[in-house]
């Protein structure tokens, strides 16, 4: 019963009702501090260096600090720690992952003119990793309720009819009817009913709209899963150039992707006296895949030889999305003493409309100090307002309430990094720390978030190889679902990365 996939594929419809909120909004919104292992090191306070690939994905000005031709790759070891607390009840998960964090080539152009006070320019390619969604999330206890109000909520107000097998109708049928015309509500109530969740109060007029359980109160057993796998990559043409000897000037024009899976998997069983559903199984998969623009603008200026300033302004993200989701629910039933299964597997994918989003823009500052030869201390500074995030077409009365809860619910929030290197000849020993604010206005639904980070590199001439460690820990809570059950758990993860890179001079 216990069983979990991520698609199943027979036959796609057009979904006529919206599924996205908030968390799909901070999904495509909310950054991790991925890149190069030097860059990781020092935990992203990297706006006023330059001179490393990951700086040109925050401050594109930073291309111009390069003083020859480069190219670098980045693999990561991406480790996730989630401790669940449901009920009183306690459980881990873990998920570990090899990725892609960065890879990347410059160019750089000296002006021949010794005269001019244009030094040189620099052309950049660069892909980063910005957001990792591999995770398993584990979380299991003892609630007071059922995943039958679940059901039960979207069933109130649906005709019975619509809900009930007609002559020679498959449950694949009716199901992408309800898709077609009704929406994700009405196949969530169909589901409940042909699953024996639920009964309609007057079983015999088929215009009933009011509905009662057939899940008794007590105490129900619950087990949750939610497994996701994807990734959130930039892909950046960089333009940047040196005037003088103390200012640099750069641009950047990003293309984003999305390609994201979640599964969720939710097992409960009772043994409440007079319930007629003992166990349910209830599957949702969700696959997403998009694409998006934005740009960036950034400026380093030497204000001594030793102090730098750094500005940056990235624009809003435009992004557009398409979704699809796939369902499957198994009830087991007790009557006249005998257990009996039921499975209601559509086989069915949702395909929804494509959406569009456009997630907050950024503004960041940042300083360093360069100890000649011998090291640097670096600050970032960065402001994003999550209030921001809108769905589109902002005239859509779904979007248009989403877009208000969007707005209620979140805030600008702030970053704040710092790090240090210190080089013995060719060695280098880095460390960095970081702070963020939670987006959410309650600072409970999702965190603040702490991290640090440290590593080293080696410069063997030609090429250089730098390895770090990063460790954050947020907490957030987890609402099971939108409504009926929507008992939260409170959830700490604990992300730990490993870096490496491998850095070479053309």
């Amino acid at each position: 019963m216990k069983r979990i996939t991520f698609l199943l594929i027979m036959v796609c419809f057009m979904a006529v009702v919206n599924a996205q909120d908030i968390t799909d909004g901070l999904r495509y919104s909310m950054d991790d501090t991925n890149g190069t292992a030097r860059f990781n090191a020092l935990s992203g306070a990297f706006g006023a260096l330059g001179g490393d690939f990951s700086a040109i994905a925050i401050n594109p000005a930073g291309s111009a600090v390069f003083l020859t031709n480069g190219a670098t790759v980045s693999l990561g070891l991406h480790d996730r720690e989630n401790n669940a607390s449901y009920f009183n009840s306690s459980a881990k998960s873990f998920d570990t992952d090899v990725t892609l964090n960065q890879a990347g080539i410059v160019f750089v152009f000296n002006n021949a003119t010794e005269d001019s006070s244009w030094k040189k320019f620099t052309l950049g390619l660069n892909f980063n990793n910005d957001k990792n969604y591999d995770d398993e999330l584990f979380i299991a206890g003892t609630g007071n309720t059922s995943i039958g109000e679940f059901f039960l909520a979207n069933a109130q107000g649906i005709p019975l009819e619509l809900l009930q097998l007609q002559g020679g109708e498959t449950i694949s049928d009716l199901y992408a009817y309800l898709g077609e015309t009704q929406g994700s509500a009405a196949q969530n109530a169909f589901l409940g009913y042909q699953g024996y969740i639920f009964d309609p109060m007057d079983p015999n007029d088929t215009q009933n709209t009011q509905y009662m359980s057939n899940i008794t109160d007590g105490s129900f057993n619950q087990e949750y899963i939610a497994l996701q796998r994807g990734f959130r990559g930039k892909y950046t043409l960089n333009f940047a150039a040196q005037y003088t000897e103390d200012f640099y000037f750069g641009i950047n024009l990003n293309s984003h992707s999305i390609d994201f899976d979640k599964s969720t998997y939710l097992y409960e069983s009772n043994s409440n006296a007079g319930s007629l559903v003992r166990q349910v199984g209830f599957e949702n998969n969700l696959s997403v895949l998009g694409a998006g623009f934005s740009a960036q603008f950034g400026g380093i200026m030497k204000v001594a030889d030793n102090l730098r300033f750094g500005l940056t302004y990235d624009t809003p993200t435009w992004y557009v999305i398409s979704e699809e989701t796939t369902q499957y629910l198994e009830t087991v039933r007790v009557e006249d003493g005998s257990s009996i299964s039921e499975i209601i597997d559509p086989r069915i994918i949702n395909v929804y409309e494509d959406y569009n989003l456009r997630t907050p823009g950024k503004i960041a500052a940042s300083a360093a100090y360069i100890f000649e030869k011998q090291g640097l201390l670096s600050f970032d500074y960065s402001y994003k307002d999550y209030s921001q995030i809108q769905f589109r077409p902002s005239n859509d009365p779904f979007f248009v309430i989403e877009n208000l809860n969007i707005n209620n619910a979140l805030k600008g929030a702030s970053s704040y990094k710092i790090g240090g290197e210190y080089r013995i000849n060719e060695l280098s020993l880095r460390g960095g720390f970081r702070f963020e604010e939670s987006p959410y206005k309650n600072g409970t639904t999702v965190g603040d978030l702490q991290g640090f980070s440290a590593g080293l590199g080696y410069n063997f001439g030609n090429y250089t190889f730098d390895l770090s460690y990063a460790r954050a820990e947020q907490s957030r809570e987890r609402q099971l679902y939108k409504v009926g059950l929507t008992d939260t758990a409170s959830i700490n993860t604990i992300t730990s990365n490993f870096i490496f890179t491998l850095g070479f001079n053309l």
